[in-house]
């Protein structure tokens, strides 16, 4: 079953920077906006990519990395795994392939994304 908030998926770079404010982070909304992050890129905000939007306070990127994680249902990946386990749950890859724009991802559903990792 596929939790957490798809509908972020559809946000526009306002609706990110609404939800950044939402988040106690007003000063990081321009930061958003000016790097075009829709909801379809917040897949890709962590702690590695937020110095490159300008924030680089430590507390504040763990609070939003969390923040990102839980608005769209995916686990953190354990710096401890071994190679041989999975890299990311299925949720986070999926995310990733929706993040692309186009007829392709539009149209992608989690079953379909399922289906074709088991083939």
């Amino acid at each position: 079953m596929l939790t957490g908030n798809m509908e972020s998926l559809h946000w526009s770079c306002q609706d990110v920077a609404r939800w950044i404010e939402s988040l106690g982070f007003p000063q990081y909304k321009a930061c958003f906006t000016e790097n075009l992050i829709t909801g379809r890129k917040l897949i890709y905000v962590n702690c590695i990519y937020l110095p490159r939007l300008g924030i680089t306070d430590f507390t504040d990127m763990k609070v939003i990395c969390a923040g990102v994680r839980e608005l769209l249902g995916i686990t953190e990946t354990p710096w401890s795994h071994s190679v041989a386990d999975p890299r990311r749950d299925s949720r986070g890859l999926f995310l990733e392939k929706k993040s692309r724009t186009g007829d392709w991802a539009d149209n992608l559903t989690y079953q379909q994304f399922l289906d074709d990792m088991r083939q």
